[in-house]
Parts: structure tokens; sequence; C-alpha cells
């Protein structure tokens, strides 16, 4: 197969990561109600690591040290932009006629998209130099998303959709994944540059969304018991990406 075939195949085999939330499903609605604060928990986690474990490092070393200002420039705008959105939003959520639906749902599907875009064309570029490169640069994305794919189904069922609403919303934003594959394939000498701002922009809004959403929601209540359930899980997200960093520099 040609490296757009390759390509084809790998981003539409990410893309259906997103179903993993499938399986809550089969839970009762009480149990999940009781797993939702775990999974945004855990979400959290996996933003704050997949922010500083790899996008960020990622996105250093395509630009060497001489970048590292610009980059870190992005990942403020990417934070300042998700302000003003969420700003945006909030006053919208304030003043529409329902209220079912929080800003930060809104805030994690347009970031999830942005990241998914990225890593399609990063999953582009590296199969372009070799099939072996373009594997396990899939491996490597496949694995970061599952956990974090898990944590961001939580967060939409949290913020007010339904299951099988969040699971197809969820899909949708992981499909980007296809057209940045096939935009960085296209537009390969165009979009050489860009991919290390893209991925500071989305670290940025990453960030964001942990730190100002997420956490407030997790360290929020009065049992300290279950506060420190909840902070162990955010450890545990912030593990099992930095266990997939490692990992995936082992492989490639």
């Amino acid at each position: 197969m040609d490296p757009l075939a390759w390509t084809l195949l790998a981003t539409v085999a990410i893309s259906l990561t997103a179903w993993v939330g499938a399986l809550t499903l089969f839970l009762h609605e009480e149990l999940l109600d009781r797993l939702l604060l775990g999974l945004v928990a855990l979400a959290a986690g996996s933003l704050i690591g997949g922010a500083f474990l790899h996008l960020l490092p990622r996105a250093v070393a395509d630009a060497g040290t001489d970048g590292t200002v610009p980059l870190f420039m992005a990942l403020i705008a990417g934070f300042c932009l998700f302000y003003v959105l969420e700003g945006f939003l909030g006053w919208h959520h304030h003043h529409a006629a329902t209220h079912d639906r929080e800003p930060v749902s809104y805030l994690v599907l347009v970031s999830d998209s942005v990241h998914n875009f990225i890593d399609g064309l990063v999953i582009a570029g590296a199969f372009l130099v070799d099939v072996p490169l373009g594997v396990t640069t899939t491996l490597v994305v496949a694995l970061h998303e599952i956990p974090q794919e898990i944590g961001d189904f939580g967060v939409l069922v949290y913020g007010g959709f339904s299951r099988r609403r969040a699971l197809v919303l969820n899909y949708l934003t992981q499909v980007t994944v296809v057209l940045g594959g096939v935009v960085g394939f296209l537009l390969d000498d165009v979009v050489a540059g860009l991919p290390g701002f893209l991925l500071s922009f989305a670290a940025g809004n990453f960030v964001y969304i942990a730190s100002s959403d997420l956490i407030p929601e997790i360290k929020g209540g009065d049992d300290p018991v279950r506060s420190a359930l909840y902070f162990l899980v955010f450890l545990l997200g912030v593990t099992l990406m930095l266990s997939i960093r490692l990992v995936g520099g082992l492989l490639v």
C-alpha cells in the first residue's frame, strides 16, 4: 500500500478508540453516576499528563532550543483562547432557555478535535518517512488516546449529555484524526512547520480545561477521603500518560 492508504487505515483505526466509552452502556445508571467524578479525575490527570509529557516534549523536540519561546507563547495563546471561549459559552449558557449543558463539555469537544487533527498530521508525516515508523507512531497515539477518551466521555456525561449522545459526539471529534491525516499527506510541505505550534496550542487547551474546570470538581467536596481518592485517580491518569510515554520511547 502507498503512504496515503496506510495513513487512512491508521487514522480510521485511531478514530474507533472513541467507542471505548460504549462499555458504560452496560452499567446501571446509578453505578455510572457514582463513577462519573472518578472519570472526571482520570480525564484531568490524562490532560495534564498529555500536555506536559506528550505534546510539549514533542513540540520542543521538533523546534529545537531556539524555538521554545514561540512554542510557549502558543501554549499561552491556547490557554487564553479557551479562557475567553469558556467566558462566552458561560454567558450563553446563563442566558439560554435550557441549562443542561456545562461549558466544559463544549471545550472538551473543541480541544479534542484540535488534538486529534494534530495526531493525524503526525501520523501522516510518519508514514511519509517509512511504514514501520508510521505503524509505531500509530500505536503510540492509540495508547494515549484510550485513557483520554474514557475520561473525555465521563466529562461529557457529567456535563449533561446522555451516554449515547456523548458517544456520538466523542466519535465525531475523533474523526478529525482522519482529516488531519489527509491534510498532512496532501499538504506535507505546507504544514511541515506547523505541528510544533499546534501541539503547544493544544497543550494550552488541555492545561486550561484540567486546571480551570475539572480539578475544581474533584477537590470541592466536603469528604476528605473521597477527595483523596479522586486525587489518586488523577495521579493514575498522569501515571498512565507517563507509562505510555516511556513505552512509546522504547518503541520509537
